[in-house]
């Protein structure tokens, strides 16, 4: 089976007498961030709708998922059989309505039930409180809207999008008051404010932030690239340029990049 030769590549690269010196090296925490890039290319892949890059990034990031799976086995902690029949127990579980009896009205009733279920499990496994095991290593937005997602299922939230829009405006106001002062400390703390109170309010219209930023740090590359050959051709410099030249071609190339 083809899993069966991924997993016999990675014990060869972990062999201590023939392996590759490189993985030998490697801990969990040395591979984790190897782990979080494929992930994000497999977003990448989807992104670009390139199925072929998806399917080899796919392998990469499975491969993570063996490369950990092996490091457990050395320690005698789990192996990869125990990571799958894991993940199988806890979708069979979580999934009552396919694989018992239970029915449920549609894809709204079976979020409210899974996250049901996902706090029931925090609560036998004793966690601290709704919010214990959101990763602190999400990216920055994500974890801010899950965070506000958590808080909303247990009534701590705005009844719709009015209440964060107008807390972003509290929030600019709050920066605006310590852009002067010159603790860096609290100008950070309240751009932070302003940025969580801007994914609450994505929350609320149904959008994912992360993926927001990411198309808009797209429009903005492509603009900027428009501005500059525009540039070239005209034989100037962008340093040189001047704002109203700069406004005007920054007009045209949103026209030809919305």
């Amino acid at each position: 089976m083809p899993i069966e030769r991924l997993l016999e590549v990675m014990a060869r690269l972990r062999d201590p007498e023939r392996g590759c010196p490189w993985d030998l090296q490697q801990d969990f925490r040395s591979i984790a961030p190897h782990t979080i890039e494929e992930a994000y290319e497999v977003a990448d892949a989807i992104e670009q709708g390139d199925l072929v890059k998806l399917r080899d990034e796919l392998g990469d990031l499975l491969f993570q998922v063996a490369f950990h799976a092996r490091l457990a086995s050395e320690q005698g902690a789990f192996a990869f059989d125990d990571v799958v029949a894991a993940i199988c127990d806890k979708l069979t579980r979580r999934h009552p309505h396919v694989f018992g009896n239970t029915v449920v009205a549609d894809a709204a009733e079976q979020t409210a039930a899974w996250e049901r279920m996902k706090r029931e499990e925090r609560a036998a496994r004793g966690d601290a409180g709704a919010l214990a095991d959101i990763p602190v290593a999400l990216p920055a937005l994500t974890r801010a809207r899950k965070l506000g997602a958590r808080a909303s299922q247990a009534g701590f939230d705005w009844p719709d999008a009015t209440g964060p829009r107008a807390k972003i405006d509290e929030e600019l106001a709050e920066l605006d008051a310590v852009r002067g002062l010159p603790d860096p400390a609290a100008r950070e703390a309240e751009l932070g404010d302003l940025l969580f109170s801007v994914v609450n309010l994505a929350r609320h219209l149904d959008l994912d932030p992360e993926s927001a930023l990411r198309r808009a740090n797209e429009r903005f590359a492509r603009r900027y690239r428009h501005v500059e050959q525009s540039l070239d051709r005209l034989g100037q410099p962008i340093g040189s340029a001047s704002p109203e030249l700069l406004d005007r071609l920054w007009a045209a190339a949103k026209a030809e990049n919305p």
